[in-house]
């Protein structure tokens, strides 16, 4: 079993220091437009950029982050960043996140969710505190397999597991593998990369108009996705060495898939960055944007299934909005709602509806 060593976040004042430096020394580039069309647009970066280095303190969100209980785990022979919240003795559940966020996925959904469940969140390999990988290979299989080993750790037998974005299919693998584990899976997605595992002719209406739906939107909005899934470390140095590249990299991604005028819902500008402060600090864009690749590399077999119960919760500003008749195709399908609001970081932007509906599923088990 692998060790566990409580966490407490502590960044260095002279990190924080060359972050204000380099801000103050920035190269704008030049633009032609000032709308999110061609990507991010000057006037909204500006006040990103001057709120992050006049305003913004970090030292907030740290004695935010040091109130959860953390830990460092030794599991699949790296160390993965857990936080923990709940009740002990309470249904166990992870909640795993996706890209460009990491735990603050979920972070204000906890309170709605402690009560019912004992949580694990783990950082994917190469994200936030988790440890980097230092050689390919930490696809959707290899990252379940160590999360299953953190669950272990924590002296889990059983347990149910959600994922949307990275974590649907990383939850996938984990609901094939571990079938005598995992009781059941909640999803806020079908994972992108059964796209490819079908031939949408052969099936009916609603699969084919999701399918197009998807390449749609991977042609007119994928081309990040493009990159990190063939030359990652190109654009990896850039978001590595100049804040400003990294923050314009991410919040194009948080301002166009967060579903900002909902009401109450969206991603404020301190949400913003939290979480590009985190992958700063961390010195993570590079390795987390890696995934990608591994991602495609190491996959399930197409045939594999995770049999469990599935239940999805899903909000109709994600990227590409699951259907039920699509999901299941892959699932075992018990539990489907459609949202009012929210986009793909749904927990994080309507943590109460993402909160009632996966109790929902599970209290139906």
């Amino acid at each position: 079993m692998g060790s566990i060593t409580p966490f407490t976040v502590a960044v260095p004042d002279e990190d924080i220091d060359d972050l204000h430096a380099r801000l103050a020394r920035a190269r704008w580039a030049d633009s032609a437009t000032d709308d999110w069309s061609w990507g991010t647009p000057p006037t909204a970066l500006r006040a990103l950029i001057d709120e992050w280095a006049n305003a913004y303190d970090w030292r907030t969100t740290e004695r935010r982050f040091n109130e959860r209980e953390q830990y460092l785990v030794e599991a699949g022979g790296t160390r993965i960043h857990v936080v923990r919240a709940g009740t002990p003795g309470a249904q166990p559940l992870m909640l795993v996140h996706g890209w460009p966020d990491g735990f603050l996925r979920f972070e204000k959904a906890l309170p709605l969710l402690a009560d019912r469940f004992d949580i694990v969140i783990p950082s994917l390999p190469g994200y936030g505190f988790s440890d980097r990988p230092a050689r390919p290979g930490w696809g959707p299989v290899t990252v379940a397999g160590a999360f299953d080993e953190v669950m272990a750790a924590f002296g889990f037998d059983r347990y149910v597991a959600h994922g949307s974005d990275h974590g649907s299919a990383i939850v996938e693998a984990l609901g094939a593998l571990r079938p005598d584990r995992v009781d059941a899976l909640h999803l806020g997605d079908v994972p992108a990369w059964r796209r490819y595992t079908i031939d949408p002719a052969a099936h009916g209406e609603a699969v084919r108009a999701y399918a197009e739906t998807g390449a749609t939107w991977f042609a007119t909005e994928g081309a990040y996705a493009a990159e990190h899934r063939t030359k990652p470390q190109t654009i990896g140095f850039a978001l590595g060495d100049s804040p400003l590249a990294l923050a314009s990299w991410v919040f194009e991604k948080l301002h166009g898939w967060a579903d900002n005028d909902a009401p109450g819902g969206g991603l404020t500008m301190h949400d913003v960055l939290d979480d590009i402060s985190l992958y700063w600090f961390t010195g993570t864009a590079a390795s987390a944007i890696r995934y990608y690749r591994d991602a495609g590399d190491h996959l399930l077999p197409p045939s594999s299934r995770a049999t469990q119960p599935t239940g999805f919760t899903v909000f109709p500003h994600d990227t590409v909005v699951a259907t039920r008749p699509y999901a299941e195709l892959f699932f075992d399908v018990k539990h489907f709602a459609l949202q009012p609001h929210g986009g793909l970081f749904g927990p994080w932007e309507q943590p109460e509806l993402f909160a009632r509906d996966l109790q929902t599923f599970t209290d139906a088990l």
